[in-house]
């Protein structure tokens, strides 16, 4: 099995938009080719009000909850809450309006993720996979608990229903521990560490809290693997997942194949087609 390097480390810095609302940027857009299949990741601190209804089209949406209790609603009439630990797949395809906001006196730290559809699954309709931690599988290993999201770790695998084939593993690691993740060798894939820090791929690159880390390649074999040493006490969510090599036209909230596709999803909403 191929053993992947670390090929990209980079510190997150967060910028305190307003009072009630703090973000970091870990995957900015335009790196489209590098991060494929997933577009964007951001790191966010914010209270009651900050996001209201806005639309989506095009996408997939991976939102984990960290602290905090997150409200979800949908112009479907979708109602829901996630506490921390939980996470939310949010299918978009052909348009979704929506707002996730924390609760009334809660400040909710989240991360959210949009992965890119295929051409041929950019207009499908619209659907939520609500992924509680308490219903996700793990994989034990002596010092480490693996919570699988999406995909699969040593043969412990999520039922999670994936557009796109994309591995999601929360992993917790007592100091001095190692584990590997396994990997299909196409997949492009990255690391982003909550807490502590630790050591990453057959480079032993060190990465740390509030570090991004993105996987060298798995050149074209057909199995791969990334092994982590905790240094201390280590909290990671990894991210891994087939690309979809298809050009990107993104404009805000809506990513789309080309420049008219684009238009014409401005045009739907605007149209009240989102439904």
């Amino acid at each position: 099995m191929k053993g992947r390097d670390i090929a990209r480390v980079w510190t997150v810095h967060h910028k305190q938009q307003s009072p009630i609302h703090k973000v970091g940027q870990i995957l900015e857009p335009g790196n489209w080719k590098e991060y494929d299949p997933f577009l964007f990741l951001a790191e966010d601190w914010f209270q009651h009000g900050v996001f209201d209804f806005h639309p989506h089209r095009g996408i997939e949406t991976v939102t984990y909850v960290i602290e905090g209790t997150l409200e979800h609603y949908d112009n479907y009439g979708g109602e829901d809450q996630l506490e921390p630990g939980d996470a939310q797949w949010m299918t978009a395809g052909r348009g979704v309006i929506h707002k996730e906001t924390a609760a009334v006196g809660n400040t909710v730290h989240s991360l959210q993720l949009w992965v890119n559809l295929p051409r041929s699954k950019k207009m499908i309709e619209p659907r939520y996979q609500n992924l509680r931690a308490k219903d996700m599988p793990v994989r034990h290993e002596e010092g480490a608990v693996i919570r699988v999201f999406s995909g699969s770790s040593a043969g412990v695998t999520a039922s999670t229903l994936n557009h796109v084939p994309v591995t999601m593993v929360e992993m917790q690691l007592e100091p001095g521990v190692t584990v590997t993740q396994d990997l299909p060798g196409s997949y492009n894939g990255f690391i982003y560490i909550l807490e502590g820090s630790g050591y990453f791929g057959t480079n032993e690159t060190e990465g740390k809290k509030n570090q991004a880390l993105l996987l060298g390649p798995g050149n074209h074999s057909k199995e791969s693997e990334i092994a982590i040493r905790a240094k201390e006490k280590l909290r990671l969510l990894l991210y891994a997942g087939e690309p979809v090599k298809e050009p990107v036209v993104a404009y805000g909230p809506f990513v789309m194949n080309t420049e008219e596709e684009i238009r014409q999803a401005i045009a739907d909403y605007r149209e009240g087609k989102f439904k």
